[in-house]
């Protein structure tokens, strides 16, 4: 895309905050991509702006607040006229999908799945009625027939996870002409030494915002079923609890005597996470790749998770600390890389690895403009192939469609 100035539209179910969410840090990384690829960037949300926002004004990013059920965004899209829309999470695709192709039907459409939010639902579910996953559950998921139906009518999907990847071309016969695997992106520091070492570190932490299930149940395992265990064989440790927007029942589990501190929302995260020992993220359900773990290899800091948690991350490649099966596990782990410095500084160079070969700032931003020239180039041909997808648009963006207008013209009346 070099050379060629292109209008992106992006329309986001929330604001991004790469401060608070990993899918705020998700959303830079891409605006980041496409302003250094000659994009111009047009944000466009249904969300209320958070207290102090500005990380997309400092990228040159224009933001716009739009409605639902609207005929403005009509009149918006069709005077902007984007060459790229991207929607972030299958919901605005069914919210706005139809109206961009009814008025920009020649801009490609991308669907940023931030990860498979039918699979992060039916594995919670899973877990709230006490009986295990299987992929079948997922796939008679209402939810999962709503997101697979959104990746169908788009161009193009970018999927976090590899595992994900293969769940979507495997169990739902998606074409992998539709999908592209595309995770964060680092920069890989040649020196494997950190500001703080082994010695230099203390205490465990845990990191996840407040509006994500995941994180609020992990908090709360680590309180009731794993803490305990890991505090009575290390009585002067403590575990610190960071994120934003937790609520009032998770604030209210401080206590100091337990070293169980909950501090809510960090001002630098990585400022934090550096100066821990150890990363603790026991995630019983979940999807798409962990930002907190992620992050951990990035500040150097071994963690200690839950196969959900590092689901697509680390390939066949060792962990950054341990990949525990078991509350056993888990605990007996913890305790190991916080004793022990020389398996401590063997799994931060695990993490290294992990970094320079799987999330590496050199290679998947190229790649990414890369397969966007290649869909743009090949785009008739890969919708006129894309059946399924025309059906969906037909059948089932008419019924939203007309749903939609009969709202906004119910609005009109009052």
């Amino acid at each position: 895309m070099k050379h060629n100035v292109m209008k992106v539209l992006i329309i986001g179910l929330t604001w991004p905050e790469p401060k608070a969410t990993a899918a705020g840090v998700r959303m830079l990384q891409l605006m980041e991509v496409l302003k250094k690829n000659d994009c111009t960037i047009t944000f466009a949300t249904t969300a209320i702006k958070p207290h102090g926002h500005g990380d997309e004004h400092a990228l040159g990013v224009e933001t716009v607040s739009i409605e639902l059920n609207s005929t403005t965004f009509d009149n918006f899209i069709g005077k902007l006229q984007p060459q790229i829309v991207v929607f972030d999470r299958f919901l605005t695709e069914e919210q706005f999908g139809w109206r961009v192709v009814e008025h920009c039907p020649n801009a490609l459409r991308i669907l940023d799945t931030e990860d498979l939010q039918s699979l992060r639902t039916a594995r919670q579910e899973a877990v709230q009625k006490g009986i295990p996953f299987t992929t079948s559950i997922w796939l008679n998921h209402g939810k999962t027939l709503r997101e697979v139906a959104s990746i169908l009518r788009c161009d193009l999907s970018l999927i976090i996870s590899d595992f994900e990847l293969e769940l979507l071309q495997e169990h739902a016969k998606i074409s992998a002409h539709l999908l592209m695997h595309l995770p964060f992106f680092s920069e890989v520091e040649k020196e494997e030494k950190k500001a703080y070492g082994f010695r230099q570190r203390g205490d465990f932490l845990f990191m996840g915002g407040g509006k994500h299930a995941p994180n609020i149940d992990a908090i709360l395992y680590l309180k009731k079923e794993l803490w305990p265990s890991i505090k009575h064989q290390l009585p002067r440790a403590a575990l610190n609890i960071y994120g934003a927007y937790l609520p009032q029942s998770i604030l209210d589990l401080h206590n100091p005597k337990e070293g169980f501190l909950v501090h809510g929302r960090a001002e630098s995260a990585p400022a934090v996470m550096e100066k821990a020992r150890v990363c603790l993220a026991p995630l019983r359900f979940g999807a798409g790749i962990k930002g907190k773990l992620w992050q951990a290899m990035q500040c150097g800091t071994p963690s200690v998770t839950t196969p959900i948690g590092a689901e697509g991350m680390h390939g066949g490649l060792p962990w950054n600390g341990t990949v525990a099966q078991t509350d056993e596990e888990f605990v007996e782990a913890a305790v190991a890389l916080y004793t022990n410095a020389s398996l401590w500084e063997e799994s931060q160079k695990n993490g290294q690895r992990l970094l320079e070969e799987r999330y590496n700032i050199d290679i998947w931003p190229q790649a990414f403009i890369e397969r966007l020239k290649e869909v743009q180039h090949q785009l008739a041909a890969n919708r006129s192939a894309n059946l399924m997808g025309r059906l969906l648009h037909h059948h089932a963006f008419q019924s939203t469609k007309y749903l939609s207008k009969w709202i906004a013209l119910k609005n009109k009346d009052h």
